[in-house]
């Protein structure tokens, strides 16, 4: 193992802020790069990688990483926003995320989203151990990017559920994951239910997911049980969205895995101040909750739920291949 120092970050009134990766296995070769916390409250994510780092260590120290494995993990490239409890960048309120694959004579993010993709290009696979534009808790998925340079059936070797195929907007080409596709890295977001708390169990869930998929490739040597699941490739599109009506207070009743039933409650909206009920969130299909949010304020048309409909319910919109 080998910590070294990628590259620093200026930040102001404060001293630079180093960003770190840790290496593994043989330094000339380029096999898989994890990439932690890009947005100051991605605190999971960042815990993940210290998971993560702290079983390659044993690995590589039992002698069952394979000889042509190298491997990158990078836990955090964002410590000033997450020092003052920001989730972008705390000078600009930019994302990060949106700014790959960089430019160095950019804005502050463009330049930092530029040095990581430095640091992280040209390796066979790429993780990204990400969260959702909107505040709330997934199932457990790998989620990749429709480039056309895709290979959606390497998503089954982590063991997760779902692996979600996402047909890229326009905004969504500014993103790590699309631009690694871009570049010739096979590249995977993985989604875990929180993201500003820790939960342990499915930070190691994550952890278990990637060695699973090391083994795979083999690039590991031992190998990780199936948590005896089949997972399952779908279309982004498949998920139903559960659209809020009414701004208020949200109240959920149904939480990520929950089945339910066309018609049944997923939640209320509540009038913030008054308590009135404003709407119940209903469901419209068969299925199991994919997605539900977290922040208990909620706007006018925004999602609440998304809905994961039964395989016989499930429509793929025209010119659109499962």
């Amino acid at each position: 193992m080998r910590e070294e120092l990628l590259f620093r970050v200026d930040t102001p009134y404060r001293r630079s802020l180093p960003v770190k990766g840790w290496y593994f296995g043989d330094p000339q070769q380029k096999s898989l790069a994890v990439m932690g916390s890009l947005r100051g409250n991605e605190i999971q994510q960042m815990y993940v990688c210290s998971l993560l780092i702290q079983s390659l260590v044993d690995l590589e120290r039992q002698g069952l990483l394979a000889p042509d494995a190298g491997i990158l993990v990078v836990p955090c490239a964002n410590q000033f926003s997450m020092n003052v409890g920001r989730r972008f960048w705390a000078a600009d309120n930019t994302d990060i995320n949106r700014m790959f694959p960089g430019y160095d004579q950019g804005e502050t993010t463009q330049r930092i989203a530029g040095r990581i993709f430095t640091a992280i290009q040209g390796y066979t696979y790429g993780v990204h151990l990400t969260s959702f534009y909107l505040s709330g808790d997934h199932l457990p998925h790998v989620r990749i990017m429709a480039t056309g340079y895709e290979q959606a059936e390497e998503g089954l070797f982590f063991g997760l559920p779902y692996v979600v195929v996402r047909h890229p907007q326009p905004y969504d080409t500014t993103t790590l994951n699309y631009n690694w596709q871009i570049w010739n890295t096979q590249a995977f977001s993985l989604y875990t239910p929180e993201t500003e708390s820790i939960n342990q169990d499915t930070a190691l869930q994550a952890v278990q997911a990637i060695l699973r998929f090391l083994y795979a490739k083999g690039l590991c040597l031992r190998d990780v049980p199936s948590p005896g699941v089949t997972p399952e490739i779908l279309q982004e599109s498949c998920l139903h969205n559960i659209i809020s009506a009414s701004g208020g207070l949200l109240l959920r009743a149904r939480a990520p895995g929950d089945v339910v039933k066309p018609g049944q409650i997923l939640g209320d909206i509540l009038d913030p101040c008054g308590g009135q009920l404003l709407e119940h969130l209903r469901s419209d299909c068969t299925g199991r909750v994919f997605f539900a949010r977290k922040s208990r304020l909620i706007d006018g048309h925004e999602v609440a739920f998304r809905i994961l409909p039964d395989a016989r319910c499930r429509v793929i919109p025209s010119g659109e291949q499962a």
